[in-house]
């Protein structure tokens, strides 16, 4: 078996992940917003104690805002804190706004944060716009990658027989 891909590019630091949204929506396009945090924020993500679950983001007037994005208390930060699941607001361009609020105006589509990492210090939160699946298209989806599963599987093992 092979290593493990570490899908971090150079110079970005995970965070934290929703796995439940890439299973739950087909995204059509995908953001990359900057986050505003307060300093014991940004020190409580540094050490990765934030989590997605749960979290959405919607558009009100010419602002985006990310919502119950769960940032847990800075231990050390005293009468200085913050909330932990205040309403944040992301940095897009406005043509980037514009369009996502065409999109939202549509029936079935969603605005849903996929991953928060720090990108040369500064912090990012990647947004998805899709439309969600149903329980069959869920089911489908995990049909279809255990076939390529097994088809992976099975070609693996007609090369190793052949060498």
């Amino acid at each position: 078996m092979g290593k493990k891909k570490n899908k971090e590019t150079p110079g970005e630091v995970l965070v934290c992940r929703n796995p439940k949204a890439v299973k739950s929506y087909d995204f059509e396009e995908r953001y990359e917003a900057g986050l505003v945090l307060s300093g014991s924020e940004v020190k409580s993500m540094r050490e990765r104690r934030a989590d997605l679950e749960g979290a959405y983001a919607s558009v009100h007037g010419d602002e985006v805002f990310l919502h119950k994005m769960h940032v847990a208390p800075y231990l050390h930060a005293g009468a200085f804190g913050h909330e932990p699941r205040r309403t944040r607001k992301l940095l897009l361009h406005r043509h980037e706004i514009e369009r996502i609020r065409g999109r939202l105006v549509q029936k079935g589509y969603a605005l849903v944060p996929l991953q928060v990492y720090f990108k040369k210090g500064f912090a990012k939160v990647q947004v998805g716009l899709g439309k969600g699946r149903t329980k069959g298209d869920q089911r489908h989806e995990l049909r279809k990658q255990l076939d390529l599963k097994e088809a992976r599987a099975a070609v693996r093992k007609i090369h190793e027989r052949d060498q």
